[in-house]
């Protein structure tokens, strides 16, 4: 996460969202995981949708121009029962060249939900990292096993930094095959944290949007608070969950 003020993020109110990256919102199949339904979409004109053979669903691009919505398509034909997923949701093989959208939306020759089955990551040792948040990492993990790929904690900051991955109370929880690779699958994962704030000692959580305790109600990640186009995958928060703890 980009080192700067709780204050400035909190501030964020509805921006424009990326184009090419996922859909946000309650309009049609938008935003859900592929196991509630085989439909996640990406932000794109609506002429290139319907070019590659998509259907445009609006309400869940936020403030993009009118002609940015969200593309979704059913299926794809480079396997049997292809279906068209981000590449970091497919158990299986991916094809390119059947799905709207950017390289990383592909088909899928798996009908497999869920995504992940990475390894246990590495926890952070107490002392280089606050106690509440490695303990909030053990938490997250056990919760979704196979689903965190690695875990980022504390790094170098300058001085004056207000970054709580500074001071050691923050944990990134890289959900995506690699750095800068888009996925829905942190969506479950924000959820569930937002859910166990109490017991997380949450101080706040972002996943595509950000979720604060102190000023917003428990809600569906889809009604989250939006934020402003930070100009790349990872500072928009679409391979790693970030949870900052108290």
């Amino acid at each position: 996460m980009r080192t700067q003020s709780l204050l400035s993020l909190l501030a964020a109110s509805v921006a424009m969202a990326a184009v090419n990256e996922p859909c946000i919102g309650s309009g049609g199949a938008a935003g859900k995981q592929p196991q509630l339904c085989p439909l996640p979409g990406v932000c794109i004109s609506s002429v290139d949708c319907s070019s590659a053979g998509g259907t445009s669903i609006s309400g869940a691009c936020p403030a993009d121009a009118a002609d940015i919505k969200c593309c979704t398509k059913s299926s794809c034909t480079a396997y049997t029962s292809g279906n068209c997923r981000w590449q970091s949701d497919c158990a299986g093989s991916s094809a390119s060249g059947y799905r709207p959208g950017p390289s990383q939306m592909k088909c899928c020759s798996s009908t497999a939900t869920g995504f992940g089955g990475y390894s246990t990551p590495t926890y952070p040792a107490v002392g280089s990292c606050q106690q509440v948040s490695v303990t909030g990492a053990q938490k997250a993990v056990a919760a979704f096993p196979g689903m965190v790929r690695q875990i980022y904690y504390i790094r170098d900051c300058e001085a004056g930094a207000t970054s709580d991955h500074c001071t050691g109370k923050a944990i990134d929880f890289m959900c995506s095959d690699a750095g800068g690779v888009l996925t829905i699958s942190g969506r479950e994962i924000a959820q569930w944290v937002m859910n166990n704030r109490s017991t997380l000692n949450l101080k706040y959580v972002i996943w595509g949007q950000i979720w604060n305790p102190s000023i917003d109600s428990v809600k569906s990640w889809t009604s989250w608070r939006t934020m402003e186009d930070r100009g790349s995958i990872t500072q928009n928060h679409w391979d790693h969950v970030h949870v900052s703890f108290n």
